[in-house]
């Protein structure tokens, strides 16, 4: 029922104030609040409402609906009751509030709740260690005192005001300007009745007077450009199936198993032809490429980042949403439908992660609230001026705050097993890519990024201690010590790093013709000396093939494609035998003749050509090989696994090592030959007498090769050579690598 009410005015300065969105603090006048008015104690409601002529509050629960007018104070939609005196303690409430054409809607004020983030998670976000901090700010649907919407929150110390803005208000600042929580430099809004699928972004009132529109750093959904609002996306929605999967992982060692990993770019992989050529979804790639994965052996899937990214020719690598997979292959329930599908059939998933930069658009994180607070404000320190991106302030808690709880994230939310971290040298440089003059030393004098060191050894642990198991894997590109040792032994705590040194060596050696690469012999033997010094990943990347670079084929030191390809098949078995775990990127499995281009296919077509198709039955053969002899895996990072049988032989063209481990001991002896001459007899001395079966032949006519070989093995003679008492006599093909498995007496 209807009742009386008295009249009070707000103090006209107030309401100017917000009228103008200039006001700090909403919920001092909105909302409802004890008052005093003509000597009487009362309670008063406000309330700020767009397309709005006639308000009423409405009392619910007690089993008594009471409504109480307001009065209209402005008409752009500020209304305002004093209710009777007899009401002097708040109570629940909604709001029912009419239209133009008298249709009207009633819902629950959002300014009549407290805060949902409590002072000791603000503590903890302050001080850096809010790990999970990505529950609490962002969007998220929730239910907050037994009413269903959606909760804001974002960190913005230095605004001025802050505000909701999206489909649900008109984008219009003033109507959902959230509260600052005490000194935190968050502010937080719950909005009851939005729901999953809402669009908004935040509008940040700068000290200076300049309006920003924002995207939510904590944003798990995006829409597509040129747009880039955040979407309200509920993520625990998806039933997972990998609980198999998750709790093998948790128990096992990486050192000591298989792991050979498919770099994946989503956007390039194959294309769906019959439907004009758009790229595959999450959903249609899942089982697509989990049986190409499976049936070619790799253990994992390493995916460039999918992180949300507003340009394609970034390659995920310059991110506006850290916390959200791209829209451009469905919602993040469908990327979590492909990392369960591949789980469920085998196969890890790491993701490639960016905490080294981010772009400078405007809707993002540069100068988020008007100031320079996820970057430095000295561009001596907050630009990476080769990438024309900023980097982020490493030594300031909340910014550290954000970056490992996204990486927690990912492994929370998506199962994903593993990080590649990119670009980690120039995270510890402060002098990286920079001239004389152009950076400012540490506190010490020295070059060493400090903070983003302290960073990165507290995000591996904290990864390492919550989600037992997964890979933290560094691409590092300098002779920085420690990179893959303990953080409590003095090192950065990754657990493997990219062997950038192999590769360029190798690759320097085989772009080489062969006539002049025994010039180079000391590329395929100068990475032992430092091969135990880290855990390393053997890898052939994207990097080695894009911005004029050719392709893995047309890289190798040879005339026509035939012998190319003899050249990249000798070169791939030498990898696998080589001590190290693997990474292969995509269309290198198959010899892909052009570079790679992010927005075309690869050239699937290849593969009915043998010269192609043999690469890409040797890489199987190669991964079932290695997946089934555990001599060729358990000790990659142990140097008593491996020996030299011959590291000199570079007039030849060969060089030949032994693979030691496994339960009995198993012994691998790879004779890699790199000239184009067939050398018959060729002896290469081993430690065990016996039969000898080979086991890998690069230049098998199976994979498009010339066929000599060993027949299938032969037995060691008493003949000393290479400082063993026994020895083969070889047939070696023209460059080809021979992987032999002592097979006992």
């Amino acid at each position: 029922m209807n009742q009386t009410q008295e009249s009070v005015v707000i103090k006209k300065s107030d309401l100017q104030q917000f009228l103008r969105g200039a006001e700090y603090d909403p919920h001092r006048l909105l909302g409802m609040h004890r008052s005093t008015a003509k000597g009487k104690a009362g309670i008063v409601v406000r309330a700020y409402l767009r397309d709005t002529v006639r308000c009423e509050v409405v009392g619910v629960g007690g089993g008594t609906e009471a409504v109480f007018p307001m009065e209209c104070l402005d008409d752009t939609g500020f209304f305002e009751v004093l209710l009777p005196g007899a009401r002097k303690e708040p109570f629940p409430y909604q709001l029912r509030a009419y239209d133009a054409d008298g249709q009207f809607r009633q819902f629950f004020d959002p300014y009549s709740y407290p805060p949902f983030i409590g002072e000791q998670d603000l503590y903890l976000f302050n001080e850096g260690n809010e790990h999970r901090i990505y529950t609490k700010l962002g969007a998220h649907v929730r239910e907050h005192e037994g009413v269903h919407g959606v909760s804001f929150a974002v960190w913005a110390p230095n605004a001025a005001r802050v505000s909701v803005v999206g489909n649900f208000n008109h984008w219009e600042g003033r109507y959902h300007p959230m509260r600052i929580l005490g000194s935190s430099g968050v502010w937080e809004l719950f909005i009851p009745g939005l729901r999953d699928g809402d669009m908004y972004k935040f509008e940040i009132l700068g000290e200076d007077g300049t309006v920003h529109l924002k995207t939510d750093p904590y944003g798990t959904y995006f829409e597509s450009p040129p747009h880039n609002a955040s979407i309200v996306y509920d993520t625990r929605r998806f039933e997972w199936g990998d609980a198999e999967w998750m709790e093998r992982r948790a128990a096992g060692e990486a050192t000591d198993r298989p792991i050979s990993i498919y770099e994946v770019h989503l956007n390039s992989w194959r294309r769906v032809v019959e439907d004009g050529n758009r790229p595959p979804t999450y959903r249609e790639l899942a089982p697509v490429l989990t049986d190409y994965v499976v049936r070619m052996g790799f253990t994992h899937v390493e995916v460039l980042p999918v992180a949300e990214h507003p340009f394609s020719g970034s390659w995920g690598y310059q991110v506006t949403g850290f916390f959200a997979p791209t829209h451009r292959f469905g919602e993040p329930a469908d990327f979590m439908y492909l990392v369960d599908y591949l789980h469920r059939h085998g196969i890890g998933v790491i993701l490639d992660w960016v905490p080294g930069h981010f772009p400078r658009d405007a809707f993002a994180l540069a100068r988020f609230d008007g100031s320079h607070l996820y970057e430095h404000a000295d561009p001596r320190q907050g630009e990476h001026r080769d990438w024309g991106t900023l980097i982020f302030n490493y030594g300031r808690h909340e910014v550290r705050c954000f970056l490992i709880s996204n990486a927690l994230a990912w492994m929370d939310r998506y199962h994903i097993d593993g990080l590649r971290v990119d670009a980690v040298a120039s995270m510890l440089y402060l002098d990286y890519s920079r001239e004389e003059g152009g950076w400012l030393p540490n506190k010490y004098g020295g070059r060493e990024n400090l903070e983003a060191i302290d960073f990165i050894r507290q995000a591996n642990d904290l990864v390492h201690h919550y989600y037992p198991g997964t890979l933290m894997i560094a691409e590092e590109s300098t002779s920085w010590p420690r990179v893959t040792r303990p953080t409590t032994e003095g090192g950065l705590g990754f657990d493997m790093k990219w062997n950038m040194g192999w590769m360029n060596d190798t690759l320097e050696y085989f772009s080489a013709d062969p006539l002049f690469r025994k010039y180079r012999h000391n590329k395929l033997t100068f990475g032992m000396l430092y091969q135990y010094t880290e855990t390393f990943v053997s890898v052939f990347s994207h990097d080695e093939v894009v911005h004029g670079k050719g392709s893995m084929l047309m890289k190798m030191g040879a005339d026509s494609i035939s012998e190319k390809a003899r050249n990249l098949r000798a070169l791939y078995g030498y990898m696998w035998a080589y001590p190290g775990k693997k990474l292969l990127f995509m269309g290198n499995e198959f010899g892909q003749s052009s570079e790679w281009h992010y927005d075309q296919s690869l050239d699937w077509h290849l593969c009915q050509y043998m010269d192609h198709e043999g690469i890409r039955r040797l890489v199987q053969d190669l991964n079932r090989l290695y997946s089934a002899e555990s001599a060729l895996s358990c000790r990659d990072f142990d140097s008593e696994g491996f020996r030299w049988i011959n590291a000199n032989d570079g007039d030849s063209g060969v060089i030949s090592f032994l693979r030691y481990g496994g339960e009995e001991e198993a012994l691998f002896a790879a004779v890699c030959h790199f000239t184009p001459v067939l050398r018959r007899p060729y002896r290469v001395g081993v430690p065990r007498a016996g039969y000898w079966r080979e086991v890998i032949n690069t230049d098998s006519h199976f994979y498009g090769g010339s066929d000599h070989g060993n027949h299938g093995g032969l037995r060691a003679e008493t003949v000393p050579c290479d400082g063993f008492d026994f020895s083969l006599c070889l047939t070696v093909p023209p460059t080809a690598t021979l992987i032999f498995k002592w097979a006992g007496e």
